[in-house]
């Protein structure tokens, strides 16, 4: 008896729910593949839209993480989703594909390679000539005594002008 009613509850119940899965699928469907162009389509939505799609592909990622052992990030994604942690409060609850502790090497890997590049400076050429720097070189071996005043003054001689870098 009870198994009647509900399969009859269910009948009329179904197009209904079905209806509001395929509105709320339609809400929440990226209106493009492009971040810039999704985040400023994002700004127009209302806070319910947001959320409702937040639910939605959250609940994604948590099916897919239990499908999918190792995702395939390229360098891009890797980049976006450090970028994207920076500006959310609570990223560790947000973050599902990988590991917090993933994310944060991520980060060290990408402040090391900046710094890297950005303190390797190109090959430069020398201020002064390598013959001078050997012939002051060979005055300092020759002349002990003398200070960095003296073998300027010296080099002044010689007409080679050597500016005082300290």
């Amino acid at each position: 008896m009870w198994l009647k009613v509900l399969n009859q509850i269910m009948k009329r119940v179904q197009p209904v729910l079905d209806w509001m899965e395929t509105k709320l699928k339609t809400w929440t469907k990226p209106v493009t593949e492009s971040m810039v162009v999704g985040t400023i389509s994002d700004l127009m939505q209302s806070k319910p839209a947001l959320v409702a799609e937040n639910a939605f592909l959250r609940q994604q990622l948590i099916v897919l993480k239990r499908q999918v052992k190792q995702p395939k990030l390229t360098d891009r994604d890797r980049g976006l989703l450090v970028l994207l942690a920076s500006r959310v409060r609570h990223w560790k609850n947000a973050l599902l594909l990988v590991k917090p502790d993933t994310l944060l090497r991520w980060h060290r890997e990408g402040f090391k390679l900046f710094w890297g590049l950005k303190s390797k400076g190109g090959a430069r050429k020398p201020r002064i000539a390598e013959e001078t720097i050997a012939l002051i070189k060979q005055m300092a071996l020759d002349n002990r005594r003398w200070g960095t005043k003296r073998i300027q003054g010296e080099l002044l001689k010689l007409g080679i002008q050597c500016h005082d870098q300290g």
